[in-house]
């Protein structure tokens, strides 16, 4: 047996009216400032937010918190974290106000599955219809909904489609049918086939008279029939039941399974996407689908709304590639390529930008030991690019994995205060767990400085400007100098141009011109260092430190 040890985290932060505590929520926080202007003060240089307003955003288009269920916050002391935990720090998340708080500012959170299950993942649903004892019940659920929405937080939840449990009723009762013969029942729902039916490279559960169930994740999560009749209804009742409720949208697990020796996947996430637009017209939908660019275009003319951009994200992605190689050019030159590609494929794409997710090594291990000014400037580009970004939770205080192997070290719990510590079990982690050097977020939200002010800033930044996210890539522009990555975004007429600095040694000065923005002036910056200096524009000419951005506007708009 593996073991069960408990690791610290889940804090307890009595008195904070940010949160006081997984199982409290008494009160708004107070406002800060620190999210709009904390870096440039040190540097006595003037903020160039300052003034500028931030607008909540009233679309689909959202800074997206992912959370774990099991890890994030506990609010019985029961060792696992619940929806009452998660409740209990939505005024850290968002507290419903973009021009105060001590609030990350994040408008949108994705939920790991939340349904029965006897994992601690939940991706093996065993009833579709209801919470996970050991998270709480529906009406927590529902009340989870009504307390993010009062806050402008839409709720995502992650919906397995692909595969099931195998104790769920619909499975065992399949088992049972076609071992008495019965092929015509419950069978129907899943992908049942005589054992010669798969190549021998395809996991399987066997299910009597020389009849197996594909099952390529697991053999206790065979597979659903997506061509089913039957199938299709259950799932248009499945998302009907949520969305009712008030689920605002899905993340679909392994779109990639979606299609096999008899399904197209792409057919069959355009019939389910269409479904959910019937019942509900601004509902939101995001895939996960690791493969490479052409099998994500070809998901992408389902009209889904997102696919994630695994390409970009990861320890060995191109974000992460190119700080090494400090190499801004290239980048700006594939993420361009890689929206023009998609934006063809679908008119109405929104990309998903993310660094690490519940399934990947924390990027804060494949940035360990470059520096906080590298952790900053790698959240500038995946957050500054268009579309939705991806945050899972802890990557905005520097969070790591014990160990490099393992999903359970990728999961482990959040750390809200780093000196007041409870304790949450994930099953099958050590217990050398340890909480950032820079503390957790109360030790952060204190130090100007800090990965958490610098997130926080950025999201201001994005709330600021509705260009960064809902413009399309016109352009890059080149400076002659492979570690500067600049490109245009425009939204409804306006321009903006973002500029990366790639140095890691080296501030830099570059040439504005009117024919690149005419009477340019800097909108926002956002420093990797506040130490190496600020940024200028003056006469034309701009000063932008090590692995730093900006972004230039015209101050005509």
């Amino acid at each position: 047996m593996k073991k069960i040890i408990s690791v610290l985290l889940c804090a307890l932060l009595a008195g904070s009216c940010v949160f006081a505590g997984c199982g409290n929520n008494d009160g708004k926080s107070s406002d800060s400032g620190s999210s709009s202007s904390s870096e440039e003060k040190k540097n006595n240089a003037p903020d160039p937010t300052e003034g500028i307003k931030a607008v909540a955003s009233t679309d689909n288009y959202r800074n997206v918190y992912q959370i774990f269920v099991n890890s994030f916050c506990d609010s019985n002391n029961d060792g696992i974290g619940d929806i009452n935990g998660i409740i209990s720090q939505l005024d850290y998340i968002n507290d419903g106000d973009p021009a105060k708080g001590n609030d990350l500012g994040a408008d949108a959170i994705w939920l790991t599955p939340v349904m029965p299950s006897k994992s601690y993942h939940k991706y093996d649903v065993e009833d579709y219809y209801d919470i996970d004892k050991n998270f709480g019940t529906l009406k927590d659920y529902e009340k989870l909904l009504s307390e993010c929405h009062k806050r402008g937080i839409k709720v995502i939840m992650d919906l397995v489609l692909n595969h099931i449990s195998s104790q769920n009723p619909l499975f065992v009762n399949a088992v049972k049918e076609v071992s008495d013969g019965k092929l015509d029942g419950d069978a129907q729902y899943f992908e049942v086939h005589k054992s010669d039916y798969f190549s021998s490279d395809v996991q399987v559960v066997r299910m009597g008279n020389d009849y197996v169930c594909e099952a390529n994740f697991s053999l206790d999560m065979p597979e659903w029939n997506l061509n089913s009749d039957k199938t299709r209804a259950e799932f248009k009742k499945i998302a009907k039941f949520w969305l009712d409720k008030g689920v605002d949208g899905f993340r679909l697990d392994a779109v990639k399974y979606y299609t096999n020796k008899e399904t197209d996947g792409v057919k069959f996430l355009k019939w389910f996407c269409d479904t959910c637009r019937d019942i509900k017209k601004e509902v939101y939908l995001v895939g996960e689908d690791w493969s490479g660019d052409s099998e994500i275009e070809d998901f992408y003319k389902s009209d889904i709304d997102s696919l994630f951009a695994f390409k970009f994200a990861t320890s060995t992605g191109q974000i992460v590639e190119a700080i090494n190689n400090q190499n801004g050019t290239t980048l700006v030159k594939k993420l361009k390529a890689y929206d023009e590609k998609m934006g063809k494929a679908s008119k109405n794409f929104i990309n998903a930008m993310f660094l690490s997710n519940h399934d990947q090594l924390r990027i804060a291990n494949s940035l360990e030991g470059k520096g906080l000014d590298c952790e900053k400037f790698a959240a500038n580009i995946y957050m500054l690019a268009p579309g939705n970004s991806y945050t899972y939770y802890g990557e905005e205080i520097g969070m790591t994995s014990p160990q490099t192997e393992g999903d359970a070290y990728y999961r482990l719990p959040m750390v809200f205060d780093s000196k007041n510590l409870q304790k949450i079990t994930v099953p099958g982690t050590g217990d050398d767990f340890e909480a950032p050097e820079a503390g957790g977020v109360k030790q952060q939200l204190e130090d100007e400085n800090s990965l958490l002010n610098h997130y926080r800033r950025i999201i201001n930044v994005k709330l600021q400007n509705p260009e960064i996210a809902r413009g399309k890539i016109t352009k890059s522009q080149k400076f002659d100098d492979q570690e500067i990555g600049a490109y245009y975004v425009e939204y409804k007429g306006s321009k903006l141009l973002i500029i990366h600095n790639f140095s890691a040694e080296e501030s830099k000065e570059l040439t504005i011109t009117d024919d690149m923005i005419k009477n340019a002036t800097v909108r926002a910056d956002l420093l990797g260092d506040t130490k190496d200096g600020h940024v200028e524009l003056k006469d034309g000419k701009l000063t932008l430190p090590k692995r730093s951005s900006v972004i230039i506007k015209s101050a005509e708009k």
